[in-house]
């Protein structure tokens, strides 16, 4: 497959379609022309006749009781129209569920707008809707609310003290969740007769995912569908129609949820938000539309958080460097509430099932907890836990590296699976990846351009250089089995697709996944043109409406194409079937003698021979006189499809050269280079922007960005200006290479490729940071690294490593 050119990067350069197929050229965003020019609508741009705006009265206190809510002053507001507590509204809780015993979870529901108690600070107690933004705000000035103040739990060391006060009362120890999913037999003599044991302890920042698009909903009642119609921006409007629809106990038919264009989401759109629901109930009160848009303010101090966790963990390792066993103790502080429908689970039961990654590990123990805090809740984030213990087995890895005198590079090669099929020690199955060639593809680039002799050089100059690496795979394509070993009640999995081809020819797909900057109009169209023969302009996707999408689970965990690009081909194929049926009934030709060509159907045996697909239309909807008997009017197909066994696992490798400062302790990364591996690329240029991406992410998660607490449980970044977001200045100029091995089981060789530039790179930022540290015998293990702690250790003031 040739298309487009290469650059010196070895990046895949932009180009068409030069070989009759789409899938594999880096054509144009089809999407591109309406966000560049302002042609794009996001939630904000909607606007109603008699629209109301929603402002709410949020918690100023992270622990207490609530003792009186009085909005008699938020009516005498000028242009305030309405104010509602959950006395008024009445809406049922938000109550995600997991089929597992107490000892294991316990379950938690989230009110829509807080009742008798508050649990973390900018919780919402009440919702005022106004003429317009600025009433409303002035509104929620005038609230007087009171609480009976308790002290808050701020830390898993308050958390887990036996004085502690409860988050919630059926959780008295503040453990939510507690499951020991893996224990070998014999482990414990594994680590005592081990020549080498490492230990790492580490901790990870709480993070916000910052969507440049905050959470937003506008909703209202459609008189003529007598349907309530919710506008928001979300990954999941299935769920969130389910959700709302029990919450305000109406039928989901009743409910219909349309996802307008959506700028990000990276995981905390993928869960049901209590603001939506609440504007919808209001809504309904007022019959009016409602608009609620986030500011950003909300956003970062009491929207959904992600990433503080901490791990404690060891490995034994015999004398060649082999892994022997692997031991590890997972704590998630997860905040407040539970998240639907993925629960506290979402991060400690990512990690315990997926820690080995990459590596052989024989035996294998891992206790995971999700603990409850006064602090906004956690939901998923871009990677769910993989960057952080992949980071531990990379720190793993180099610190066994370091005790027995061995090349970090070289530890790791002995312990990468080779060979697949291969089943873990976790139970999971991986399929064929390039886990060995993508590391040493990484560490010829980064030698070959010379860094290593620059590092030497620079020793030599009195600057502080560092090369890092990290070996990661990502599951993608989740389905059905496998999210069902993490027993949700709610168990997400296949997708639906529905194909119609109208009599011109062109064709409308739906896809159960939802685009939120993974341009799923240009590489699902570019599946099913190629399916179908036809140019990508007369391909349209629809996505984000639960009225014409049968059903779907949204997009998260990277399943989009291999999930939904599954469903959507197997539609097209079956409406493939159809055009030839139709083909060589009126070519009058057996069929088996015919094929889809460009934009119609053709004889093998005389390929002249043919009816384009607007003839073949033509007699399906308007001479139905003319089709077989027994045969429907009209062009359309269905399908569905759900992942098979364990899912696939894209991989990829990561190395990175940073240079600290020794007058301000600064990390600059000079050099970034990503090897990926996520199979046949629909699109190279889709890929490359996603891995870019989702590095910026795990960079910032690596160096800069941490959300923390006073002592009252109050945020401290209700802004940029205190919140650190990396920069274009910050973020470096990634080489990408690519190594496609294909999925055994998607239609096109297609895996996931969301997620990994996040998971891979605090690794191998911190690896490159370590190695830079090496001459003055300090490490690091914590996350983000901060300008202070560098600087102590380039000036002797921190203590040396373990």
């Amino acid at each position: 497959m040739t298309f487009g050119t290469a650059t010196g990067d070895g990046e895949r350069g932009a180009g068409f379609r030069v070989d009759g197929t789409w899938v594999g050229a880096p054509v144009t965003r089809k999407e591109d022309p309406r966000l560049l020019t302002g042609g794009a609508r996001f939630v904000d741009d909607i606007h109603l006749p008699r629209m109301l705006h929603a402002a709410f009265v949020r918690s100023t206190v992270a622990s207490g009781h609530v003792t009186s809510v009085d909005l008699s002053r938020v009516l005498e507001v000028p242009g305030v129209v309405a104010a509602f507590t959950a006395e008024d509204l009445d809406l049922g809780d938000i109550t995600p569920r997991l089929d597992r015993p107490p000892e294991e979870y316990t379950e938690t529901s989230m009110p829509i707008l807080a009742r008798d108690r508050v649990r973390f600070v900018g919780e919402p107690v009440a919702v005022v809707l106004a003429e317009d933004p600025y009433a409303a705000e002035d509104g929620i000035e005038a609230a007087d609310v009171t609480y009976d103040v308790t002290p808050p739990v701020l830390s898993e060391e308050q958390a887990l003290a036996p004085e502690a006060n409860a988050v919630h009362e059926q959780a008295p120890g503040n453990v939510l969740l507690d499951v020991s999913m893996f224990a070998s037999d014999g482990i414990d003599d594994v680590f005592a007769e081990a020549p080498c044991v490492v230990q790492v302890h580490t901790r990870t920042g709480r993070q916000n995912a910052l969507p440049l698009e905050t959470r937003g909903v506008v909703a209202g009642w459609d008189s003529r569908a007598e349907q309530l119609l919710v506008q928001t921006c979300t990954q999941v409007p299935h769920q969130v129609r389910t959700v709302l629809a029990g919450s305000l106990g109406m039928a989901e038919s009743t409910v219909r949820v349309l996802v307008p264009d959506m700028g990000g989401g990276f995981g905390i759109k993928c869960v049901v938000g209590r603001e939506e629901i609440a504007v919808a109930a209001a809504s309904i009160r007022v019959r009016r539309p409602v608009k609620w848009i986030e500011d950003r303010k909300d956003a970062l101090s009491a929207s959904f958080l992600a990433r503080e966790q901490r791990y404690d963990a060891r490995a034994a390792f015999d004398e060649t460097g082999r892994i022997l066993g692997l031991d590890v103790d997972v704590l998630c502080d997860m905040g407040a509430y539970s998240c639907y429908p993925f629960t506290v689970g979402i991060e400690p039961l990512m990690a315990s099932s997926e820690m080995p990654g990459v590596y052989r590990v024989p035996a294998y123990r891992v206790r995971g907890r999700a603990i409850a805090t006064n602090k906004a809740p956690t939901a998923p984030y871009r990677g769910v836990s993989r960057p952080q213990h992949v980071m531990v087995m990379e720190r793993l890895v180099e610190r066994a590296a370091r005790e027995l005198g061995l090349d970090p590079l070289e530890v790791r090669r002995r312990n990468l699976i080779t060979v697949f099929p291969y089943t873990g020690v976790n139970n999971v199955t991986y399929d064929p990846g390039s886990y060995l060639e993508s590391l040493n593809l990484c560490e010829r680039v980064i030698a070959d351009e010379g860094w290593y002799e620059t590092r030497r050089a620079a020793a030599d100059q009195g600057r502080v250089l560092g090369i890092g690496y990290s070996c990661f795979n990502e599951r993608t394509g989740y389905g059905s089995d496998a999210f069902a070993k993490r027993k949700m009640q709610a168990v997400p999995g296949f997708d639906i697709s529905e194909i119609r081809m109208d009599t011109a020819g062109a064709v409308v797909v739906t896809t159960g996944t939802m685009s939120h900057g993974q341009s799923h109009e240009t590489t699902m169209a570019q599946i099913v043109a190629d399916k179908l023969g036809l140019p990508l302009d007369k391909v349209k996707i629809q996505q984000g409406d639960t009225d014409r999408v049968a059903y779907g689970w949204g997009s998260f965990a990277s399943r989009s194409i291999t999930i939904g690009g599954t469903a959507v081909a197997l539609a097209a194929g079956n409406l493939g079937g159809k055009l030839l049926d139709l083909g060589a009934h009126l070519l009058e030709t057996p069929r088996d003698n015919v094929e889809l060509g460009d934009e119609g159907v053709r004889q093998r045996d005389d390929p002249a021979r043919g009816l384009s697909y607007r003839d073949i239309a033509d007699v399906a909807y308007l001479k139905s006189h003319l089709l077989p008997k027994e045969t429907e009017p009209g062009l359309q197909a269905s399908a569905s499809f759900d992942g098979v066994g364990d899912g696939t696992f894209s991989n990829a490798s990561h190395g990175v050269v940073v240079e600290l400062h020794r007058d301000t302790g600064r990390v600059e990364i000079l050099r970034y280079v990503c090897v990926e591996d996520c199979g046949v690329a629909i699109n190279p240029q889709v890929v490359d922007g996603q891995a870019r991406g989702g590095i910026a992410q795990g960079i910032a998660g690596a160096l800069f960005e941490k959300v923390t607490y006073d002592e009252n449980g109050e945020p401290s970044a209700a802004s940029f200006l205190d919140y650190k977001v990396p920069t274009a200045c910050e973020i470096p100029d990634v080489g990408m290479h690519h190594i496609e091995t294909p999925c055994l089981f998607t239609d096109n060789g297609a895996k996931g490729a969301g997620e990994g530039g996040t998971i891979g790179a605090p690794a191998a930022v911190l690896n490159a940071v370590n190695d830079a540290l090496r001459p003055m015998g300090v490490e690091l293990n914590d996350t983000p690294i901060t300008p202070q702690q560098v600087f102590d250790a380039l000036t002797g003031a921190l203590e040396v490593a373990p």
